[in-house]
């Protein structure tokens, strides 16, 4: 039975970066995928926009992962691609990882893990749409492959449900390839997705965005041939007298993401309801000692670099820590943020710089973001406008003589 000091499990950005920084550092490392290539998603997303920060270029997806696989095959990675886990258990060893693989099945031992698993979309089913299940409901994710990946074009006149970034670019996408976007529709008052993707993607060709607006029913037997529209009041329920149908041949999906997180509840690791991901520490370690999460997996992030820089320090801490106690402290935060990863920090961790990202609950200008230690400032940021679609990154220490207490986040705003 192979042993690594550290199996990565997704070869998305984030476990790409993962799997390049414990090798790095000095660690043996395994890198498992399900798929048949690396890259996760970035595969089928050719618009450009990736690794303005990473690589102070605008790539399209493809580029973006081949920078990081061109980098993995220069070291001594293993890779196990078509490759899934179907058991975990942990021992004295570390964790035994039971595999299905091209050759059969197969174990490894990890002394740590690093999960990757990326996040999926929301179906038509997960927000109760009512009516038929003809074909021609899909999610965004599903429109980009069959464009992107099949060349198959899966609609003519469609309707886009939500605002969602992956949304906003299906919406160009299908109208460039000579689909007819009849519109997208908000349930919410404000956009879900970038004000770049706004512009872009709809201003930019003329495609309406109806606020406050939902599908509320879907018709056809084979084939979808229409959708039920209503807007909806500050409650989110259907106004019925304005409900009124739109004649279309697809419904495109793009309502959220949740992250991935079955091997983290197989481990019983407990899940941070805020963001659907573990808690972690500053070092991105989970309740569960010695396992990891990074990347979508543990937050939806709206940049894929800001995925590879929490895979590249899940990477280095996982190969570098040897600490056997903690001093877990949860970070408090005020109803004016959505949520702050971290959520906790460790006080006997030798790790003293925190790289944080939050989402703000709303959209607020003139906002000043506080961080206190024991009622003491520690980091203090203000914001000319903040939206809960744009994550925000911050970058704050810890002084080493800094004693165990609660660290309160909050936001104050401005009327």
């Amino acid at each position: 039975m192979k042993r690594y000091d550290v199996i990565v499990i997704g070869a998305g950005p984030a476990g790409l970066a993962a799997a390049l920084k414990a090798d790095e550092n000095g660690a043996s490392v395994l890198l498992i995928e399900r798929e048949a290539k690396l890259g996760g998603i970035l595969k089928q997303c050719i618009h450009d926009g990736f690794g303005l920060t990473r690589f102070n270029e605008k790539l399209s997806g493809p580029e973006y992962a081949n920078r990081e696989i061109e980098k993995i095959k220069k070291t001594g990675v293993s890779i196990n691609t078509l490759t899934f886990v179907t058991k975990i258990e942990k021992d004295d060893d570390g964790f035994t990882l039971t595999l299905v693989t091209r050759e059969g099945i197969a174990s490894v031992i990890g002394a740590k893990l690093i999960l990757a698993t990326g996040c999926r979309e929301r179906t038509s089913r997960q927000i109760f749409i009512g009516g038929t299940n003809p074909s021609g409901l899909m999610t965004a994710g599903a429109a980009q492959y069959y464009i992107n990946i099949l060349g198959k074009m899966p609609t003519k006149r469609c309707v886009i449900l939500g605002s969602g970034d992956i949304g906003l670019i299906m919406a160009r996408r299908i109208t460039l390839e000579g689909g007819q976007v009849l519109g997208v529709y908000e349930v919410k008052p404000t956009p879900s997705g970038l004000t770049r993707n706004i512009v872009q993607c709809l201003d930019d060709f003329n495609i309406p965005l109806h606020l406050s607006h939902t599908v509320t029913k879907v018709f056809g037997c084979d084939r979808l041939e229409a959708v039920e529209i209503a807007e909806v009041d500050e409650h989110m329920q259907a106004i019925e007298e304005s409900k009124h149908i739109v004649a279309c041949d697809a419904l495109i999906i793009s309502v959220g993401l949740i992250p991935e997180n079955e091997i983290a509840e197989q481990l019983k690791i407990a899940i941070n309801p805020k963001t659907k991901g573990p808690y972690v520490d500053q070092t991105l370690m989970t309740f569960a000692p010695h396992v990891y999460s990074c990347g979508n997996s543990l937050h939806v992030s709206d940049l894929a670099d800001y995925v590879s820089e929490s895979g590249e320090l899940a990477g280095t801490y996982a190969a570098k820590s040897i600490q056997k106690e903690r001093d877990l402290r949860e970070i408090e935060i005020d109803s004016h943020l959505m949520y702050f990863v971290p959520s906790h920090l460790d006080f006997k961790s030798p790790t003293r710089q925190v790289i944080a990202y939050f989402r703000s609950a709303g959209e607020y200008e003139n906002a000043t973001l506080y961080i206190e230690h024991d009622g003491k400032t520690l980091f203090k940021k203000r914001y000319s406008h903040l939206r809960p679609p744009e994550m925000e990154r911050i970058v704050f220490s810890l002084s080493p003589d800094l004693a165990p207490a609660t660290v309160r986040v909050y936001l104050e705003v401005k009327p």
